[in-house]
């Protein structure tokens, strides 16, 4: 690890930390005053900051010195830090107290106007170049610089974009020019999109990788599909029933998962417990799953309940023993759902571990009962065989006259 490099990953982080404290005190101080725009991307924005200066102080000094992952992590939690306590301080200065002595607060609307542009297409390169720092292949190279030039583009289209500045409610930018079209629909759109081919570029690594790069890129995959996963829920399915309290019971994992995505990506860089991902993701499956047929079931137990009730009384509130004994119903299936779902989930994605399972019980089974020691012998190298799959088996007895004994088998390719 290289001292100067640590000192300078770690001032940067110092200096992304500072900034978001700063902007949570002037949040703070415009919350105070009534009728006063929120900044609406603080929550995401304190978050990003924090996660990625700390994943990047932590990589960067780590990392050989031609690979720029760790450095871009850093670059990015400066960006979201800088680009929020513009925001806020524009917000503070321009609504909250705009008879107040801080001097710039057009200055700083202008430069939160253009630069959440720049650090979300930090992020595509983050992206493009996880887990070792290169790009896919070098037919990506058109694409990485192609993102540049957009972005690039789109960061000067909204810095001269006319208009209120869509995140900050009321304020205007002040160097926008009337006869230009606002651009900020089109640069997230634009945005997004270059996004959605960096993801694209980690499929096309998944399928060409091997391991340990493999199990990288599942860690970013998982906390990006949480993230997609809660923000269905949190914004199409909530808007669509209109339930208030899903959204708000949703934003938690969102929230989470934001936060997951650069922890995910240090923890794949960084190769710490690597292989964990896969219980994660089976454990996740299972309970999220099991989550979701104990709500339907439950939902679908009081409705019936509800209908057949006000059939036969009139009355459409439920008698409270009913909701009780319908939550011990759902109580009760709990071990027996989840062990069947676990079932199904073994031998539909992890076919190969439910398969050796299986194999162990039988040669526990035939344990038990069977007495001659050179059946013992096969069954156990075919066990071994069947789970393991290597190579070559070599199997070494160790009798009472203190002989030795080797039965190998040789495995065909």
């Amino acid at each position: 690890m290289s001292t100067r490099a640590a000192g300078l990953a770690w001032s940067l982080w110092a200096l992304s930390v500072t900034l978001t404290a700063l902007s949570l005190l002037l949040l703070a101080l415009s919350v105070s005053h009534p009728d006063v725009h929120i900044f609406d991307h603080w929550v995401d924005s304190t978050l990003a900051a924090i996660a990625f200066s700390t994943v990047g102080a932590v990589i960067a000094p780590r990392t050989p010195s031609d690979n720029p992952i760790g450095w871009l992590f850093c670059v990015v939690g400066l960006l979201f830090a800088v680009a929020h306590v513009s925001a806020e301080y524009a917000i503070y200065t321009l609504l909250a107290a705009p008879g107040s002595l801080l001097p710039d607060g057009e200055a700083a609307a202008w430069l939160a106007s253009w630069l959440w542009v720049v650090q979300l297409g930090s992020v595509v390169l983050v992206i493009l170049l996880f887990p070792d720092g290169r790009l896919p292949s070098r037919g990506w190279r058109w694409f990485a610089w192609l993102s540049l030039l957009l972005v690039a583009v789109g960061a000067v289209s909204n810095a001269l974009s006319p208009g209120s500045i869509i995140a900050l409610g009321p304020i205007h930018n002040p160097l926008g020019v009337e006869s230009l079209p606002n651009a900020y629909q089109a640069a997230e759109r634009v945005v997004n999109t270059l996004m959605f081919i960096a993801a694209i570029s980690l499929f096309i690594r998944l399928r060409r990788a091997r391991e340990p790069e493999r199990q990288q890129i599942k860690w970013f995959v998982y906390a990006v599909a949480l993230v997609v996963s809660a923000a269905i829920v949190t914004y199409p399915v909530s808007e669509a029933i209109g339930s208030v309290w899903l959204k708000r019971i949703s934003f938690v994992p969102f929230i989470v998962g934001v936060m997951s995505i650069p922890i995910s990506m240090g923890i794949a860089i960084m190769r710490y417990r690597l292989y964990d991902i896969d219980i994660i993701i089976n454990r996740t499956l299972v309970y999220g799953s099991l989550t979701v047929v104990l709500a339907l079931l439950y939902s679908g137990c009081v409705t019936a309940t509800q209908t057949l009730f006000e059939t036969l009384t009139g009355h459409r509130e439920l008698p409270q023993l009913v909701i009780v004994v319908s939550t011990l119903v759902i109580a009760a299936l709990f071990n027996p759902l989840r062990r069947r779902i676990q079932s199904v989930i073994d031998r539909r994605f992890y076919r190969g571990k439910y398969d050796a399972r299986k194999t162990l019980e039988t040669f526990s089974a035939k344990l038990r009962d069977e007495t001659d020691l050179e059946a013992l012998n096969d069954s156990l190298v075919g066990v071994v065989r069947e789970t393991m799959q290597p190579a070559h088996v070599a199997l070494w007895l160790r009798p009472d006259d203190a002989s030795r004994r080797i039965v190998s088998h040789k495995i065909g390719s």
